[in-house]
Parts: C-alpha cells; structure tokens; sequence
C-alpha cells in the first residue's frame, strides 16, 4: 500500500495530522451518511427505519465489518457501548464461567480504563483480587486461581506489542480465560483473534476505525462461548425477543445477548462508513506502510532533536501504528507543535505521542513534522507561556 493512498476519502485539516490513534478524522463517505441517515430515515421515515433501514440490526451487520480486521468470523463481534462498559461485560462474564477462582491479571500501566473497570468489578466482587505483573512476567503470574488474563495488545503510551498467541496460550494452560484491548490495534495492526484463541476482546470505534467522536464501541466472544455465556448487563435488547415484553430475561442466541440498550444510529451510521473504508484495505499491506512511515520518522527525530528519548520498542516489528518520545517539557513542546499544524497529543508525564496512519499521511508528512519538531526545540519557542496552559484533554 502506498502511503497517502487514501487521503482524498477523507477531510483533513491543513498542516501534518498525527493523532489518529486518539481521534480518527472524517471520511467524507461518513458526512454523507450522516446526511442520509438524518434527512431521510430519521426525517422521513422515522420510527419506520428500524425496520425499513435496519437500524435494528446495525450493530451485529457493522461488526461483521469489523470482524475481518480482527480475525474473527461471523456473528462473533458486534457494536455496543463503550469499551469501559464492554470490559465490565466480558470480565463478569469470565468470573462467573470460572466460578472456583477469583483473580484477574494484568499489567500496571495498563490503560486506566481497563484497571477501572475491574476496581468498580471488585466492589460488587469484593473476593475478585485484580493481580498487576510486570510485562515480562506475566505468563509465570497465571495459576489455578487465575478467572481471567486482562491485556491491551498495543500498549497506549508506548505502543509496545505483547505476543497474543503465547499469552492467550499460556491462559489457557492455566485454565483461565484471555480477554485482549483492541482499542490500539484494530484497524492499525494485523489481528487474529480466532488464529490465536482468544476468549474475548474489546475495541474502540473512533481512532484507527474512524468512526468519530464518541464512536461505540465493539465487543468480541468467541464462537465457542457464544451460547452458553450470559453478559451481566441483560438489558432489553440483549433479550431473546425482546418486543415480547416478557418480564424474566432469555438471553438472544449469539453475539446478539451482549447488546443492552437502544443502539446510537446516528454515531453508528458514522462509524460504518468508516469501517466501509477497510473493504479496500489488506491488514497486511497496511501494516507495513505504517512501519515504514514510524520507521522514517523515528530516524529523522533521533537525528534532529537531541534530548529526546524514545520509550517505543526501537523494532517497528513490535510496536503498534504509534510512538513515543520522552522529554522534560513535553506538553508545552506538543502544544507548540500544534500551533505550528503537526498534531500529536501528550501523555502525561512525560511523552510526546505520534500515530502512523497510512490511509491518509504520505512519507514527506514524517520528514516535515520532524523538521518542524527539530526548530521548536533548537528555538525553544515551547517557551512561549501559552503553551503551558493546561486543557482539559491533552
């Protein structure tokens, strides 16, 4: 794939945007969609459109789009909620298919959202012990009170990779359960959840999938747990048949029993016009345009911008489609970055973070946003009192 090759599908700002991996920016098919949905299903076909524009069945047919992304197959993945929710859903879920042990484990440092969930799973759980081991120890940390390995497959600050398949492995050696973060790697990395055996997986809908501010998010359940597993979360749509009205819960077969409420259509229709995008993509192909565009920009910073020090995995082969610079300063230096139209984000305390999406950004963009990197430190205009304003969202 070459970088770029996709550029015109989307509306981009002017200057070098490099924070996809936080906000994925507006394919023009979405806007479009957006239009449709407001103007003729909502506008003119109202309450109809559940049924004449399948508004219904929106989140299994958007996840069989997603799916192919990840490695799953279909009627395994479907859009709901939020990954904070979707993680709450498939731990409980674990615990009780595991009912004669009590400890999650994963890794400090993990996203906060993931750790989170399981804090708030603990109060209703009080003998749930949430198990925090270093990276490189992790697999010895499994035993036969282990209910459920809890792991993003890209880490977010430093986007280094850990080896699904020989964890979700050694999961299962233990007789525990593997539960994978995507919120990193889908769309960005190749996945595959069933050639590796994951129980379970999570992801977001509006970085790398593009599917917009706030975009729901996915869920995955493996075939095999798919009709004896129940989410604790048994909201009316997750039902059986749910216009029955029934008052005892029957969980619907498939992935369908993980919906609980009403489906967000409008953000929906958004993020199936992004996840569209992906119909002309090869996982593969994208991945190595993305390394390529890491690799070229990793070299130009080290060589232009003394002081920094990379935190990312050096081997692109085991990073994700994101990286990482460490610096005293490094909020002021991002928001002067900004200023000067190369958008990263900072996080917190001390990394300057860059995403990698070959859709849109070409090779010059990397050459480009590192000279202009090089010039705010060699003037030290980061200096400029403005920038150490803090904003709500860094």
């Amino acid at each position: 794939m070459t970088p770029g090759a996709f550029r015109d599908r989307f509306h981009l700002p002017k200057g070098i945007y490099m924070d996809g991996n936080s906000l994925g920016p507006l394919p023009l098919a979405a806007a479009e969609r957006l239009r449709r949905t407001v103007d003729e299903e909502w506008g003119d076909s109202l309450i109809a459109s559940w049924n004449t524009h399948g508004w219904m069945n929106a989140p299994e047919r958007i996840g069989d789009l997603i799916a192919p992304l990840i490695g799953a197959g279909p009627d395994e993945v479907v859009v709901a909620d939020s990954v904070s929710v979707n993680i709450f859903k498939l731990a409980a879920a674990a615990l009780i298919a595991r009912p004669d042990r009590h400890v999650i484990v994963s890794e400090p440092g993990n996203f906060p959202t993931d750790l989170y969930m399981i804090e708030g799973l603990r109060r209703l759980r009080p003998e749930v012990e949430l198990r925090l081991v270093e990276r490189g120890r992790v697999a010895e940390a499994l035993d036969e009170d282990t209910a459920l390995l809890m792991l993003t497959h890209v880490h977010y600050k430093t986007a280094e990779m850990f080896d699904m398949r020989a964890l979700t492995k050694a999961a299962h050696a233990a007789g525990a359960l593997a539960l994978w973060d995507l919120s990193h790697s889908a769309g960005a990395v190749p996945v595959d959840l069933r050639g590796v055996g994951a129980d379970f997986a999570v992801g977001c809908g509006y970085k790398y999938l593009n599917g917009g501010p706030g975009a729901p998010a996915f869920l995955y359940v493996a075939e095999r747990h798919r009709n004896t597993l129940i989410s604790p979360l048994s909201g009316w749509l997750g039902h059986e048949a749910p216009f029955a009205f029934d008052d005892d819960y029957r969980p619907a077969p498939g992935i369908r029993r993980w919906r609980a409420g009403t489906p967000p259509i409008l953000s929906l229709s958004a993020l199936e016009a992004g996840a569209l995008l992906f119909a002309d993509v090869d996982m593969t192909d994208l991945w190595t345009a993305s390394q390529a565009l890491s690799q070229r920009f990793v070299e130009r910073v080290e060589a232009t911008c003394p002081g920094l020090t990379l935190i990312s995995p050096r081997d692109s082969a085991g990073r994700g489609s994101h990286v990482s610079f460490a610096t005293e300063n490094a909020y002021e230096i991002m928001q002067a970055l900004i200023a000067r139209g190369v958008v990263g984000d900072f996080r917190a305390p001390e990394a300057l973070r860059f995403g990698f999406t070959p859709l849109y950004q070409k090779m010059e963009d990397m050459d480009a946003a590192a000279d202009i990197l090089a010039e705010i430190l060699q003037a030290e205009s980061w200096r400029a009192p403005e920038y150490a304003n803090r904003n709500a969202v860094t």
